[in-house]
């Protein structure tokens, strides 16, 4: 969850992005850059032989549909006619291999970039305030656009909230706006999907370092799950003068939940394991991108991320063009893995050919 949190909560589209906990670990090892020449078929890819390229075509054509430009369009359509075929493995590989040519990104100083992971959470509500949910999750202010700037948290907090659309308990909806989105079970059984609807316009500030510093927590023992113990153990008063230091509010807006995942800035539902929230500076929505990220160091990290995802989100702390954050999934299976993942990361975006 310390890297959950790292990597998601800002403001940009569906889900917020970047906490600012201190990393887990001090340093990364530097794995070797593959060497792949700037324009080769995508087949020169290192690990391409073992790639998934079938279930690559599939979220391919579920997201490729934002792209913009006239060759990504091209190739797009040519994707969904041939959906509406028998699509096989050989099929879809020679669709990426003829379709793309590569072009590596790369950092100022040459070396990896950073792979982080971000997931879906599920939590419990009500439909009106009962014990523990006591918290409201607030739609959208009347009129609200862009770039307004409202009360900080704390004022938001202290006022009513005649129009909630649930009730949460405090500490699963201040993680739930780290998050950006969220699946909620009401008491009667029935689902819904929250998701980013606005925000108040003030900065996102890490409550981990505040902690520390004030003696809440012990010093390289501000995990995500730390804090939530904390707040649990503080409820009221003392938890909610802990959670006003970030100032950043994220209002919601709830639909049924289809059993699916939540879309993204780009407005398509993410596939696990195959979107990623990218810098719009460095990247467009609808990119098709190859990753590689070997040598994950925290506590159950696999060894290596590799595979064709689309570019289909973005965050506050996603900058720089060898930064990614890959979408895991939903529940908590997504959100254990995706806690473990930070990884030295290449990426190489497969441009389409006209």
């Amino acid at each position: 969850m310390a890297v959950v949190l790292a990597a998601c909560a800002g403001g940009g589209g569906q889900r917020p992005a970047v906490d600012g906990l201190p990393a887990p670990v001090a340093t990364l090892p530097v794995p070797p850059a593959p060497v792949v020449i700037a324009g080769d078929s995508p087949a020169t890819l290192p690990g391409w032989d073992q790639e998934d390229h079938l279930a690559a075509f599939r979220a391919y054509v579920t997201g490729c549909g934002v792209a913009r430009d006239a060759p990504a369009r091209v190739q797009c359509s040519r994707a969904r006619d041939l959906d509406r075929t028998s699509v096989t493995p050989s099929m879809a590989r020679a669709f990426f291999e003829t379709g793309f040519s590569l072009v590596a990104a790369e950092t100022a100083d040459g070396r990896p970039g950073l792979l982080t992971s971000y997931f879906a959470p599920e939590y419990p509500a009500r439909r009106r305030a009962e014990g523990a949910f006591d918290t409201p999750v607030r739609p959208a202010p009347a009129g609200w656009q862009r770039g307004w700037t409202g009360p900080e948290r704390a004022s938001i907090e202290a006022s009513a909230a005649p129009d909630a659309v649930a009730w949460m308990r405090a500490e699963d909806l201040f993680f739930m706006q780290i998050q950006g989105s969220a699946y909620l079970t009401f008491e009667d059984g029935t689902k819904a999907r929250a998701s980013y609807a606005a925000d108040n316009g003030r900065p996102f500030v890490g409550i981990a370092r505040p902690m520390e510093a004030q003696g809440l927590l012990p010093r390289n023992g501000t995990s995500g799950e730390a804090i939530r113990r904390w707040l649990v153990a503080n409820r009221g008063e003392r938890a909610r003068a802990v959670t006003a230091l970030n100032p950043r509010y994220i209002y919601f807006a709830l639909a049924a939940d289809d059993g699916g995942h939540p879309a993204g800035a780009a407005g398509v539902p993410l596939t696990a394991r195959r979107g990623i929230a990218i810098d719009p500076a460095s990247w467009t929505y609808g990119d098709l991108v190859w990753i590689q990220a070997d040598g994950g160091n925290l506590p159950g990290a696999r060894g290596s991320y590799s595979g064709l995802v689309m570019a289909l989100d973005t965050g506050s702390a996603i900058r720089g063009p060898v930064r990614a954050d890959l979408y895991m999934g939903r529940g908590d299976a997504a959100g254990e893995e995706a806690g473990s993942v930070r990884h030295p990361l290449r990426m190489w975006r497969l441009v389409p050919r006209g």
